[in-house]
């Protein structure tokens, strides 16, 4: 989806650094500090215009969230969705850069969960490196993830999700749930995302997995 340039971006996410973290390498070890409360810590690879991690702030209060999104023309539709809201969400913080970059922001073994949301498919073979379920962004999630901490992905895409399935067992992880048709499973606590509300309109399948690394396991 194409979205407009918006010039005044830039200026309106720097007049709101206790939303979107301006130093996010310097919150690595201490986003503790970050936060009014220490709590578990969820983190979103690509959050979009941030419907989702907004809903799941507002369901869950008692665990802190944090947005990763590299367009700003994209994290400031997230950013004026939480300013529109009605409650305050001190468990909600973004960080406007390249989710390759997240081992620069959180020390390992620091993450409870990450989520991976209608990521670019880039169905192209020379463009394999580029998908967020390829080995070298699962070796940098496996460093931020506690032992106990978990992938969850949703997407509608099935090349990509049939590739993420095979990328991560192939990589060594596993599998506490899959979903080859989320909408009509007896799935509770879905939030959608843009894209999902979009797709699932259409009668599209929304394809989700739980996957974690067993090697973590004591």
């Amino acid at each position: 989806m194409r979205v407009r340039h918006k010039p005044w971006a830039i200026d309106m996410i720097k007049d709101y650094p206790n939303i979107v973290i301006p130093e996010p390498d310097q919150a690595q070890g201490k986003w503790d500090q970050v936060f009014d409360q220490a709590q578990p810590l969820h983190v979103e690879v690509g959050t979009g215009k941030g419907q989702f991690l907004i809903g799941m702030a507002k369901a869950h209060p008692e665990i802190n969230y944090v947005g990763i999104e590299m367009y700003s023309d994209v994290l400031v539709m997230a950013l004026q969705k939480v300013l529109d809201e009605d409650q305050d969400l001190p468990n909600l913080r973004f960080i406007r850069s390249d989710g390759r970059e997240i081992s620069n922001f959180f020390e390992a073994r620091s993450l409870d969960r990450l989520y991976l949301n209608f990521s670019d498919p880039w169905p192209k073979r020379r463009h394999t490196k580029r998908r967020l379920t390829s080995p070298n962004f699962l070796a940098q999630y496996q460093e931020v993830l506690k032992p106990e901490g978990e992938i969850h992905f949703k997407t509608d895409n099935q090349g990509l999700f049939e590739y993420s399935l095979a990328s991560m067992s192939q990589y060594g992880m596993a599998f506490r749930q899959v979903w080859l048709d989320l909408h009509a499973s007896d799935f509770e606590g879905n939030i959608m995302t843009e894209y999902e509300e979009k797709f699932a309109a259409k009668g599209q399948p929304i394809y989700r997995l739980e996957a974690y690394y067993p090697q973590h396991e004591s």
